[in-house]
């Protein structure tokens, strides 16, 4: 830092205000490019771990995911936490758990070690988590999850806002027989499985639309679930002019039976889906009208509330899921009675 002053012409004491830059400082930017240019000439590069020592934290966030490597919506989540970290001169320090308790639970003393500003505590998948103790040693935030203690806050999409959107969206169309395909059991109490039901029913109700249980199927979130559902749906007594997918694997699933049935998408059935996965919705032909996780927005609100101290008041935060409207939607078709072979 003397190196510096001296090429700059400055006081150590204004390097390392402006290096820093501390609030209430007040300097020339002529003096600060100088500082800046002697820094960058000579190659100073600034002593993290006396700046531990000094301020008490370090310029980092820790982002500990149990499947951040492998996830299909993993890198979104990252990329808006990182980006907000990094608006905020701080680096995103990240660890993949893959679910391995002893692992998370040295990673979690690693990063407490080092001093990090907070840590995001985030699941790949909405559910309800126990968040480790230690957390409450600095800010804390539970993305794409719900705490179950209710201690810390979080972050995760709105459910239930996605399903009504998704069902309202075939109502607005015409249509009053819909389907849903959903992506687990109830009983397990996910709160992507639960409250996308409850929105479905809710669409339904406000439109005087009974709620079939023919027109209701308990998938398991893959193709093969949304292919065998769709084909036991239209071969029903009351066959749906449109269903909703819990996610869009499922909804893969429904396109190839429905095309199976020589069936039209949307001529004959529409289709919506839910999470919006990029390498999927998108080339799906026709393509899939979906909901979209808002992802990055999760990411980036997460390491705001850090920012602003995360003060443990267990409220849980839900984002809208945003309706990405594409071609699986129509007007309905009059089909046949399966079994009357009457329309």
């Amino acid at each position: 830092m003397h190196d510096v002053a001296a090429a700059a012409g400055v006081s150590q004491a204004t390097v390392s205000l402006v290096l820093n830059d501390a609030g209430g400082a007040r300097f020339s930017e002529e003096t600060r490019q100088r500082v800046h240019q002697a820094a960058t000439m000579l190659g100073y590069r600034t002593n993290a771990h006396a700046k531990v020592l000094r301020d008490g934290v370090a310029g980092m966030i820790g982002f500990v995911g149990d499947s951040v490597a492998t996830a299909p919506f993993a890198g979104k989540i990252i990329e808006g936490a990182q980006a907000r970290a990094w608006e905020a001169g701080l680096l995103l320090l990240t660890v993949n758990t893959a679910g391995d308790q002893e692992l998370e639970a040295a990673s979690l003393e690693a990063m407490l070690s080092y001093k990090v500003a907070g840590v995001v505590y985030a699941s790949m998948f909405h559910r309800i988590v126990d968040v480790p103790p230690v957390l409450g040693e600095v800010p804390a935030v539970v993305l794409n999850s719900q705490d179950r203690a209710g201690r810390f806050p979080s972050i995760a999409p709105s459910e239930e806002l996605g399903g009504y959107t998704a069902t309202r969206t075939l109502i607005d169309a015409g249509h009053h027989r819909i389907a849903f395909i959903n992506i687990g059991r109830v009983e397990d109490a996910l709160p992507a499985v639960v409250g996308r039901l409850a929105g479905y029913r809710r669409a339904l109700e406000e439109a005087g639309l009974p709620a079939l249980p023919t027109h209701y199927k308990t998938g398991d979130g893959h193709e093969d679930g949304g292919y065998r559902n769709t084909l036991e749906l239209m071969a029903g007594p009351t066959p749906p002019t449109a269903i909703f997918c819990g996610n869009d694997r499922t909804a893969w699933g429904a396109y190839q039976a429905l095309a199976t049935l020589g069936l039209r998408i949307p001529g004959d059935v529409s289709v919506v889906g839910f999470d919006n996965q990029e390498s999927l919705a998108p080339h799906l032909r026709p393509g899939l009208t979906t909901l979209e996780l808002p992802l990055l927005e999760m990411g980036r609100r997460a390491v705001e509330l850090i920012l602003d101290g995360a003060e443990a008041t267990g409220r849980t935060e839900l984002l809208e899921c945003p309706l990405i409207e594409r071609d699986s939607v129509g007007p309905p078709a009059h089909l046949p009675n399966q079994r009357t072979g009457t329309a």
